[in-house]
Order: structure tokens, then sequence, then C-alpha cells
């Protein structure tokens, strides 16, 4: 029987793929209200949200989810039967430059909501049905020789960084309140995102943003190291059939069935961006200091630099049982994936424009530019 989500909880939902889940849930699900608790630190944004808050259905509550006071509060008043746990500090490199934020917000903060959905939903019954959906990722499983079979839901555990470490512990976390208290819980784990509204910290939006802005694109070792990319879409689509359709306690991969080495998608996204530029000379007075706008090649820019500790070599994802169960697959390869996130980034210029006066411009200078 499936489940129906009334009042949908999002933790985190002003970052990247929490703001692109409230854009497609309000989209697919008429039915359904969304509240959206966020601390906005700096990866969370109220522009990813624009334009939602004349949605009757949209609610959005500043707050910190290591508030157990202020989750409970916003559990009862609002009556959600439905958390979708997205908020999490997420980048490998912040997270080997100082952990300790990391501990805090993805176990912590995780433990926080945990208990504050036992007390409301086990101990006080306060919804007739419930369910707590937490969002993971594939780097919990360590790394892969080339050899290796992809990750599977029951691959064990072996994180590298103190990121993947601390959303191990959550998983557990998860894990022990399902088996424990009784939790109707669900877990997925997925490969790596890409598309509108990610912050340009990560590779793709990092790409595309120094190529038009014409500076180095970083490169770390010789960019072999394999993933998996799957668009942003494709998994607010399979987080949507976890909800509706998945089994209590169970855990589901979703995967974009699009293995390719770092170096490729910076050659890729230099040969797209080069040719966007020749076919449209209206953006040469946008983005003069891009490469295809002086008659030159973006692949001239590629600037290898030394590659970060414990940077796993290779990910990738067996999601043939959330194929099985939920009927999931990606709708997108990652041509056509890498493409419309192009032109996302080319029409949304005053969007990440307004990012780059924060401080993770000079983080960004500091990190990115250690010489190969």
């Amino acid at each position: 029987m499936n489940y129906e989500p009334r009042n949908l909880l999002v933790t985190g939902g002003a970052g990247f793929i929490g703001a692109n889940f409230v854009r497609h849930w309000l989209r697919k699900r008429g039915d359904c209200r969304v509240i959206v608790f966020d601390a906005l630190t700096y990866a969370g944004n109220l522009d990813n949200l624009s334009g939602l808050e004349r949605d009757p259905r949209f609610l959005f509550v500043k707050g910190d989810i290591c508030d157990e006071a202020a989750v409970h509060g916003l559990l009862e008043a609002q009556r959600i039967d439905t958390l979708v746990h997205f908020a999490a500090e997420s980048h490998v490199d912040r997270s080997i430059l100082g952990p300790d934020d990391f501990i805090r917000t993805n176990v912590v903060g995780t433990h926080a909501l945990l208990k504050a959905a036992k007390s409301a939903w086990i101990d006080r019954k306060l919804v007739p049905a419930h369910r707590f959906h937490h969002v993971s990722t594939d780097e919990v499983f360590g790394s892969l020789r080339p050899e290796d079979p992809a990750f599977h839901e029951s691959t064990p555990y072996a994180p590298n960084s103190p990121y993947s470490a601390t959303k191990a512990a959550s998983d557990h976390l998860v894990r022990a309140y399902r088996e424990t208290y009784g939790l109707d819980t669900t877990v997925t784990n997925c490969s790596n995102n890409y598309g509108p509204y990610q912050f340009p910290e990560k590779l793709i939006p990092l790409i595309i943003i120094n190529i038009l802005s014409g500076k180095p694109l970083p490169v770390y070792g010789d960019g072999r190291q394999v993933r998996d990319w799957l668009h942003v879409e494709d998994h607010c689509r399979g987080i949507e059939l976890a909800l509706l359709c998945g089994q209590a306690g169970e855990v589901y991969n979703f995967g974009g069935n699009s293995e390719t080495t770092n170096i490729e998608i910076v050659r890729t996204l230099c040969t797209l961006a080069d040719e966007r530029m020749a076919e449209r000379s209206d953006l040469w007075a946008l983005y003069p200091a891009a490469p295809g706008a002086q008659g030159k090649r973006a692949l001239d820019l590629i600037t290898h630099v030394r590659d970060r500790p414990g940077h796993d070599r290779r990910y990738a994802i067996n999601f043939a049982k959330a194929q099985r169960d939920l009927g999931y697959s990606p709708a997108r390869n990652l041509e056509q994936g890498l493409r419309s996130t192009l032109d996302w980034y080319l029409t949304q210029t005053s969007w990440w424009q307004s990012l780059l006066g924060r401080d993770y411009a000079a983080w960004m200078q500091k990190n990115y530019s250690r010489p190969g």
C-alpha cells in the first residue's frame, strides 16, 4: 500500500538538492503542504526557492536541525507526518579542513531530528502514520577499484573522509531508530548530483563559472577519478518514489548510469561552452572573459592541482533494487544533463554572481590554487 504524505517537512530545503526537491514535489503533488526548515548557512540560499512564497502550500521556517525543541514544536504545530532530511555539511574539502561542523550538523543534527520525530510520532502519536526519509550518499561505501562491481545497498561501509564518516554515522542512527523504536524510516544513497542551483564549490558549477569568467579550471591530480553522475531532477524523482512506494526500513540506491572521469567532465563542459559561444554571439557581451568570446579554447584553461588527501578513486551505483521495487531509472543521459545545466547557468547570471561576493570566493582561491 502506497504512503500518502499530507504535511511534509524538508530540512535543508534551501540548499541545492533540497530546493530542487521542493520544486519537484510542489509540481507533482498538489495535495500536500511543504514546510522548509533551513538554517541558511553558506550553502543555503532563499533565492533557490524564489517564487514559491506565493504558493499557499509552501512555508519557510528558518531554524537549526540541532535545535530539538524547535523541530519538535514544528512537527506539532504543522502536524508534520513526513520528514525528508537533506540538511548536511557536504563538501569533502571543507570536512578535511574543519570536521567539527560536519560532526555537529550531520551527526548531532540528525540525532536531534530523530529524537524529535520519535517523541512526536512514536511517544505522543500526533499523526496516524509517519515517515522519516534520510538522504545519504554513495561516499559512505568508500572507494572502488576499476574492476570492482558497483555499490549496492548491502555494500559494507568504508568511509574515507570526515564528511563520509559523518554521513555513515547518521545512516546508522536512522537504522537504529527504526530497529529500536519502530520509527518508519527509509534511506537513499545517491551518486554525484548536478544541475540547477548547485553551490559553486562543486565540480560542475565551478567549471562552468570559471569558463565563463576566463579563470583556470582546477582538476585534482590526473583527473581520472571516476564518478557516477546523477541529474538532480532524476534524484528528486527517486526520492518521491521512495516516499510513496518504499517499504519501511529499506535502503535504496539511486544512480545516473553515467560513470565518467572528472577530466572528461571538464573537457565536455569546455566543448559545450565553446559551442554555445560559437552559436550565440549575444553571449560575448555577457561573458567577455570566456575563451569562446575571444576566439580561444576553454580547454586551454585546464590546470592540474595537487590532489586532496583521501581522495576516493571511483564511485559507482547499482540501482537495480530501486528499479525493481520502485520503478526508478534515470531519465537523462550525461550529455543531455550537462547541456541543460550549462544553459541554466548561462541564463541565471545574477544567481551565481551574487554568491561570488560571499566568503566562498576567498576560500576557493585559497584551496583550489595548489600547484600540481
